[in-house]
């Protein structure tokens, strides 16, 4: 029960919004109250905006010499981390008993100097001097501690919540390469990645998102390399997001993207800290979003969707596999609809055994090819969705015996032909290579839109449908990157690490139209054998 109410606090993480303005609804919006210098006031209009829960703990107690120094202590339980709590309440009951804590006036914040200074023994210690602060830093799971008499207090950072740690990722897997991916908290993520990039040049800068919610939201990018400009725009968007909530990165990244009516994802997502780490070398920028283990890059081109951070662990020679990964994308896009094609409109296409062959197996097919490709793909889709949204235990099997034993009944009950499955399994199988998991969802939207194309126009249908599909390609942007770059415009100095990759010494300059400053990655080749002799 007490896990379940942390998992609810973590995601909603403001009280009533009157609550964060101080209560008064006649005051101007933004406009928070300060705090109330008696002790039991302020106590008790914390525990009022939050309606009494259960879980929200509030102490009073006497510190100083005399016990004469009255100071509560709020907090909620299961987000703060009790050691750290009870480490600096013995240090605040104990420790203070032998300090004399002076209320004079005359010296204002004398007593809240003594403590800061000399009392409290945690290392993130922030001051706070109204309500929204101290219900942001409360539900936060820091500890806020107030003095009698003072109309300001502190936020100590005592935040303890539990999370599954560092674990293999599961979606970009790799066979050389770090197994490590993000989790669901933004501070262990922002650390991951700057365990990657030692260096003072990387920036970060937090925000909350959503009224109710107050999402921590994090910005990340090397200052010097990554452009200027695209980190100014993307701070203008995330701060012009006003909505209730933000649960996951996708909110951020619907919100914020240059498109809206297009198919193609304009921000590239990833659960590797490593690939995070080699975008932010490029002059890429991280966005982080508490709660979620994907993080958002922006901005990207089309390109990197085919790309995986396996190829710059291998030789460069590795990188042909770019090609055979572009060759499955254009399979999973094409193959079903040429099929349509050259089968109903174009048959002088094929050889006269292979056509003898398909109009054998199709005699006792009584749908046109048309209407067995679309029937055959979305069974495939229907699959390949219960696999995944069954239990681990038993997607896989159903995904495999059910595409075995649909796709061979099929065929002896005379639905489909042979031809038709060893097309749609070619493009299944196709499908599965696209390292991006993000990509391969438009992909299989606009393969049925050129099967229908191919059933009513043939291959003219199907060419004119690649046409279209590249305008709209070359007409995106991505913060202003242009989509198809470095080929749209063709950019011929980052051509190296494109469709094929170079090898590392020859990989000397970042990609031009995103890193706007310091486009020099390295000066010089490292010296051969053979330089090293002479």
């Amino acid at each position: 029960m007490d896990k379940l109410a942390r998992m609810i606090r973590k995601k909603f993480q403001r009280p009533s919004p009157a609550s964060l303005s101080g209560g008064p609804t006649d005051k101007q919006p933004g406009e928070a109250e300060k705090l109330n210098p008696v002790l039991h006031e302020s106590l008790r209009h914390i525990k009022e905006a939050v309606g009494f829960s259960t879980d929200l703990i509030v102490r009073e107690i006497r510190i100083g010499a005399a016990g004469t120094v009255k100071t509560g202590i709020v907090y909620t339980e299961g987000m703060a981390d009790k050691d750290l709590i009870n480490r600096f309440l013995d240090a605040l009951m104990l420790h203070s008993k032998e300090t004399v804590l002076p209320r004079n006036e005359t010296d204002d914040g004398n007593t809240m100097t003594v403590l800061k200074q000399f009392i409290l023994t945690l290392g993130d210690i922030q001051e706070i001097r109204d309500y929204r602060s101290a219900f942001s830093s409360i539900l936060s799971g820091d500890t806020v501690i107030l003095v009698d008499g003072y109309d300001y207090g502190f936020a100590a950072g005592t935040k303890g919540i539990d999370d599954r740690g560092v674990q293999e990722a599961s979606v970009q897997t790799v066979v050389r390469g770090p197994r490590e991916s993000f989790s669901e908290n933004i501070r262990k993520n922002t650390a991951l990645i700057r365990r990657k990039i030692n260096n003072p040049n990387l920036w970060l800068e937090s925000m909350s998102i959503g009224r109710v919610t107050r999402t921590q939201v994090a910005v990340m990018y090397v200052k010097g390399i990554a452009n200027d400009k695209i980190v100014e725009e993307i701070r203008t968007r995330l701060k012009r997001i006003d909505i209730d909530g933000i649960f996951e990165t996708g909110n951020i990244e619907e919100l914020i993207q240059d498109e809206t009516i297009t198919p193609f994802p304009t921000i590239y997502n990833t659960e590797r800290p490593d690939t995070v780490a080699a975008n932010l070398l490029e002059g890429r920028i991280a966005i982080l979003v508490d709660g979620t283990p994907v993080v958002l890059v922006a901005p990207v081109v089309f390109t990197q969707f085919l790309q995986s951070s396996e190829d710059y662990y291998q030789r460069s020679d590795f990188g042909l596999i770019r090609l055979l990964r572009l060759v499955a994308f254009f399979i999973t896009l094409l193959a079903p609809s040429l099929y349509i094609s050259v089968t109903t409109f174009h048959q002088e296409m094929l050889p006269t055994t292979l056509m003898m062959s398909i109009a054998a197996q199709r005699e006792r097919v009584p749908f046109p090819a048309a209407v067995e490709a679309f029937l055959m793909e979305f069974t495939f889709e229907l699959l390949r969705e219960a696999g995944i949204r069954m239990p681990r235990a038993v997607g896989p099997a159903i995904s495999i015996v059910g595409a075995l034993v649909l796709g061979e009944a099929a065929v002896r009950a005379g639905l489909v032909s042979s031809a038709m499955v060893i097309v749609v399994s070619i493009t299944a199988i196709s499908s599965f290579i696209l390292p991006t998991f993000s990509m391969s969802i438009p992909v299989r939207i606009l393969r049925f839109l050129l099967m229908g194309l191919a059933a009513s126009f043939g291959l003219f249908g199907v060419f004119v449908g690649l046409i279209l599909l590249n305008l709209h390609l070359c007409s995106l942007r991505s913060f202003g990157v242009p989509y198809m770059a470095p080929m749209a415009p063709l950019i011929s100095a980052d051509q190296k690490d494109t469709i094929l990759r170079m090898p590392l010494w020859a990989l000397r300059t970042r990609p031009r139209l995103i890193s706007g400053q310091n486009t020099v990655r390295q000066q010089t080749p490292p010296p051969g054998p053979d330089q090293e002799k002479k």
